[in-house]
């Protein structure tokens, strides 16, 4: 691993986009603090008039705007290097704002809400309201989960001390906690890093895999306690925010925030746990396809296909991607030219910075993109991935006004996933080696493994926490072990499981945002239906549309745009139809 100083620029981001120097951001830092009083004011004026109402929405969207500009600036930052004391500094400080700013504008939604529904219906007559209708329209249809003024001030308040589980494991796993040396592939010891984990676990060699999967697991497991405390505390806020909103559950508060049914999440659920089959008839490929008598768990990310040396160099990474996306049209392409050529993109893994990557748009800037690249085959769609949700968050914000460009939960990962699936196809229309075209075919299932098959798992696994600490029941390490440990075996029950596997949901950071891993497995399915029609047909048009939607309307109605209908169970089925096709010529390839 290189020092960030040894990186050439070409591979950083650049955060001088969002602010030229420190100095200016502490400038527009103070300049956000001085603003909160004219948002206080704003109180007691919203049910006086149209004009009234529109210039309270416009203040606070003016706000909002500029305080998320300073926040990415600061949680970027953080993302490079979690011990840098300067970006720590500055994330406390817009934590603090924004609870100020909660706080000082408490009053609004209990406001909105008040005003009488014939005197809000005459005030959306008027154009200059027109523009703020779906955001009023979100805001009063929840209006029976809206507190008293005093209790959201109190509410905001404390939004001080909720991140801290967040925070706190961030700073732990990402810094703090010391992973050990573990076997290379060469038979030397090499130090386990959370980047080179990714590649050691899809290693050819069982021992090396083993020994990487037991190294890694096996400490989060010696810090189970500490790892039970901090997630069950998430919990136990999740469900007491849900139970004074007087929602039935966390799981119906935080899909009520994008209003999407809970039987979309429960039939995600019921469609995958009735295609476990398939997983079986997948696990037992693979098995066959390794020369093994019996199938770990910690067998199931190296591929089945030996690689044949097929490494990705960042480079050829770039050009896979522009290649790929072609079906959705040159300027779709010529955007994700410029991330390539402006330094929006922070290519390989440093120490302390954050493991994983993402994509975090910053409006009337640009969208970054952090990547750890290490050459894989893998590392080429995570970058097709990210960039998917980069041109979703451009797209959006070159159509939309501030205040209506942030999409919801359920499409958050449906662009990314497009591009993932287009590189896919784009792969197997060009590949006539059998070997080569059966690695994509791989990738493909794999992709159909980790985003459908395992984030069912843990949607079924933070739901069922969230029910068991709802009923009394203390999330200790042993509960939440025995949990993972029990749905593991469900979902893969014909592959051994590793005593360590039962730490695995200790090193999943997303259970800290409680219901989002769901939208991995509905994107994917939406995806797959999305990138196919276009692939074949050639019409991107509806799906480009459906990117520039933003936050304008709620996400079941903009994926309709898109072709997709999530309410109905066809859209999962036929992914799963998708994956028994691609297993079938997989299996065809390896006989």
């Amino acid at each position: 691993m290189r020092n960030r100083n040894e990186i050439p620029q070409e591979y950083k981001w650049n955060l001088g986009d969002i602010f030229a120097s420190p100095e200016e951001w502490e400038k527009a830092y103070a300049e956000c603090d001085a603003a909160i009083p004219a948002l206080a004011a704003l109180k007691g004026t919203l049910g006086d008039s149209a004009e009234s109402l529109c210039r309270a929405y416009d203040t606070v969207a003016a706000f909002d705007e500029k305080t998320a500009r300073v926040g990415s600036y600061a949680f970027l930052g953080c993302a490079l290097d979690g011990g840098d004391a300067a970006f720590l500094r500055r994330r406390a400080m817009v934590v603090s704002l924004s609870v100020k700013a909660g706080t000082a504008t408490a009053f609004f939604d209990p406001e909105l809400t008040a005003i009488p529904a014939e005197k809000l219906a005459e005030f959306l007559t008027y154009e200059l309201l027109k523009k703020y209708a779906h955001l009023i329209d979100d805001s009063t249809r929840l209006s029976a989960h809206v507190l008293d003024e005093k209790s959201e001030s109190i509410l905001a308040g404390i939004g001080k001390i909720t991140g801290t589980p967040s925070e706190t494991y961030q700073i732990f796993t990402d810094v703090e906690m010391k992973l050990p040396k573990t076997l290379g592939e060469n038979g030397e010891e090499v130090g386990l890093t959370a980047g080179n984990f990714r590649v050691l676990r899809e290693s050819e060699q069982k021992d090396v895999r083993d020994a990487a999967f037991c190294a890694m697991f096996g400490t989060y497991g010696a810090y189970k306690g500490t790892f039970a405390s901090l997630y069950g505390g998430s919990v136990k806020q999740d469900n007491l925010k849900a139970s004074l909103r007087g929602f039935p559950s966390a799981r119906a508060a935080s899909l009520a925030r994008s209003n999407v049914p809970e039987s979309v999440y429960d039939s995600l659920i019921a469609a995958i746990r009735a295609s476990v089959p398939l997983m079986e008839r997948y696990l037992e490929l693979r098995k066959r396809a390794l020369g093994l008598n019996a199938l770990d768990v910690y067998d199931l990310y190296t591929p089945m296909v030996p690689a044949l040396g097929w490494t990705v160099p960042y480079e050829e990474g770039k050009r896979l991607v522009l290649e790929a996306v072609k079906p959705l049209g040159e300027e779709y392409r010529s955007v994700i030219a410029r991330a390539f050529d402006e330094n929006w993109i922070d290519v390989y893994e440093t120490p302390g910075k954050e493991s994983g990557a993402f994509s975090s748009g910053v409006y009337g800037v640009h969208p970054f993109v952090k990547l750890n690249y290490s050459d894989t085959l893998d590392d080429a769609f995570t970058l097709a991935h990210e960039l998917g949700h980069s041109m979703h968050s451009y797209l959006s914000s070159e159509t939309q006004p501030y205040a209506l460009s942030g999409y919801k939960l359920l499409v958050a990962e449906v662009a990314s996933t497009v591009n993932e699936v287009l590189l896919t196809k784009y792969l197997l229309s060009v590949e006539t080696d059998p070997k080569r075209r059966a690695c994509v075919l791989n990738n493909f299932l794999e992709g159909f493994r980790t985003t459908v098959f395992r984030q069912t798992l843990f949607a079924e696994f933070e739901y069922r926490a969230h029910e068991l600490e709802a009923s009394g029941t203390p999330l200790t390490a042993d509960v939440l072990c025995g949990l993972y440990e029990e749905l593991e075996k469900a979902y893969y029950p014909n592959a051994a499981t590793r005593d360590e596997i039962k730490y695995e949901w200790a090193f999943i950071p997303h259970f800290y945002r409680a219901f989002y891993v769901y939208v991995y497995a509905t994107g994917f399915c939406s995806a797959v239906a999305i990138a196919s029609r276009i692939f074949e047909t050639g019409e991107a048009a509806d799906y480009l549309r459906f990117l520039s939607t933003g936050g304008s309307d709620y996400p079941i109605n903009e994926l309709k745009i898109a072709g997709v209908d999530l309410t109905s169970p066809a859209v999962v089925e036929s992914a799963m139809k998708e994956f028994e096709r691609t297993l079938a010529e997989l299996e065809k390839l390896i006989k």
